[in-house]
């Protein structure tokens, strides 16, 4: 099936640098996509080139509007209708406006992304678990500050377990605030990214904003807040009951985490693993399960996260063939030493 739709004025920033935006669209929607000196033509399935005709219309529409997108936004959006059905340039748009992040303007940047700002929305506690570099914290922050923001919540609580990777919190310098600060600066990072410093300076003050280590949420019930616990996979059984514990009224809760990246000395032991089966069939409580295609950082972070799943699957296939049916090792039987004067049939056995 072949389209042509006019070109209107200024429809050539949906085109991107170097016809980035197009490319993708060809590639996502498998069609073909012809420039021509006052037209656009488009070809393939009926079902394709009918949503590559409506993300056009949505555009243009968008700017009779006074809309503009940046080309970051728009490439992000456009990586999200490709990939979902239901997801339209108007909608994402519309939706993104809708919500004020601070000084930031965000966009979902994969399906995933945009199902877990979704299920953030829709309900009390949610779980994203995934590599890093997905946005797992990033969004669950950003969707914090725009509760705060709307006056959903009264407060925003952000916590982490205090689990060296390599050093002891003994060895550092300074009180005990100053000790788990570095572990807990990703969290401050992502709010002087959405907030000016002043205004986020004036809330940590006034604990409109509440940064911890979770130990210190025991005994606390966490009433008209949006709480969120990072690094949740360095949790222990113990940590992670007691923090979905403490949600109280008008409450949200946000536990981020990555598997693969467990610090604790026995990583069976994981709040964060168990959780993932205790209360996977809890109604009210959400899990959205991040991988690499998620990743936001620079593509190479994409091929290193590949390159590390490959190599445990590897592994744990080598190990598999290595154990019996209870677990234990096999024992390394000798090849037997075939004697000439044996039967046969005692040598085929």
């Amino acid at each position: 099936m072949k389209k042509n739709i006019e070109i209107s004025p200024n429809l050539e920033s949906l085109f991107g640098t170097r016809d980035e935006n197009l490319h993708l669209i060809e590639d996502g929607l498998k069609v073909k996509i012809d420039l021509r000196s006052d037209s656009i033509q488009i070809e393939g399935a009926a079902a394709e080139v009918s949503r590559a005709e409506q993300l056009f219309s949505d555009y243009q529409d968008l700017q009779r509007r006074g809309i503009q997108l940046g080309n970051g936004d728009l490439n992000s959006m456009l990586r999200v209708i490709v990939t979902d059905p239901s997801a339209s340039l108007k909608g994402l748009a519309e939706a993104g406006k809708q919500r004020s992040f601070g000084k930031r303007q965000l966009q979902p940047k994969s399906v995933h992304q945009r199902r877990y700002m979704e299920l953030i929305e829709n309900n009390d506690m949610v779980f994203g678990i995934g590599p890093a570099g997905t946005g797992k914290t990033y969004l669950a922050v950003a969707m914090a500050v725009s509760a705060l923001m709307a006056k959903k919540v009264s407060r925003i609580i952000l916590a982490r377990p205090a689990v060296e990777a390599g050093e002891r919190l003994g060895f550092l310098p300074g009180t005990l605030q100053e000790k788990v600060d570095p572990y807990l600066r990703p969290l401050y990072d992502a709010l002087y990214d959405m907030l000016e410093p002043e205004k986020v300076d004036r809330f940590l003050e006034k604990n409109v904003i509440e940064i911890a280590p979770i130990a210190f949420m025991r005994g606390r019930t966490l009433n008209d807040a949006f709480v969120i616990l990072d690094e949740a996979q360095n949790t222990t059984s113990e940590q992670m009951k007691m923090f979905v514990t403490r949600l109280g009224f008008n409450s949200k809760a946000v536990i981020t985490g990555d598997i693969t990246q467990i610090d604790l000395p026995n990583a069976s032991r994981s709040g964060l693993v168990e959780a993932m089966t205790v209360l996977k069939n809890v109604e009210g409580i959400s899990f959205q399960i991040f991988d690499e295609q998620d990743v936001v950082r620079h593509q190479l972070v994409q091929r290193i996260v590949r390159a590390y799943d490959d190599f445990k699957k590897s592994n744990d296939q080598q190990l598999s063939l290595q154990l019996d049916e209870n677990g234990n090792k096999k024992k390394s039987v000798p090849p037997a030493v075939l004697d000439d004067s044996a039967p046969e049939d005692e040598l085929r056995q």
